[in-house]
């Protein structure tokens, strides 16, 4: 189960119209309208306000997903195809297996990253960048 607990349920989605949400009583003119979040709410946005903000996070969320698994995807490549050009070259058998272990991380990130996991898969890179410029370092 995912979501707050404390979160209720549109009253377009449930079906009730003629409910108002919490937290929307009328007001004389100045007064403003604390809702139940803590957001202060002096009315001016309206009532797709807070619909097209819910939007924009699941947008903002399916960037983060897609930013992730595809930065992720490209570290691996990037960490595959410098494996592949150390094992042809003269250097020793552990520079290439330092830099595939880096693509190996930055693959496992780029999964974590496509479920949703964006933090975690931004360390991961991170981490498999980092063990890609120890190989380096080893070269």
């Amino acid at each position: 189960m995912s979501g707050r607990a404390d979160s209720e349920t549109h009253p377009e989605i449930s079906g009730a119209d003629d409910v108002e949400a919490a937290g929307t009583e009328d007001h004389a003119e100045g007064d403003v309208d604390v809702g139940q979040d803590g957001v202060v709410d002096g009315g001016a946005e309206g009532e797709d306000g807070a619909e097209g903000e819910v939007e924009d996070r699941a947008e903002v969320a399916c960037r983060a997903r897609w930013t992730a698994a595809g930065a992720g995807a490209l570290l691996t490549l990037t960490g595959l195809a410098a494996s592949l050009l150390r094992l042809s070259g003269s250097a020793s058998a552990l520079v290439p297996a330092v830099y595939a272990a880096g693509a190996a991380v930055c693959a496992v990130a780029a999964l974590v990253g496509a479920r949703g996991r964006t933090r975690r898969a931004l360390w991961l890179l991170i981490a498999g960048v980092m063990v890609m410029a120890l190989g380096d370092q080893l070269d």
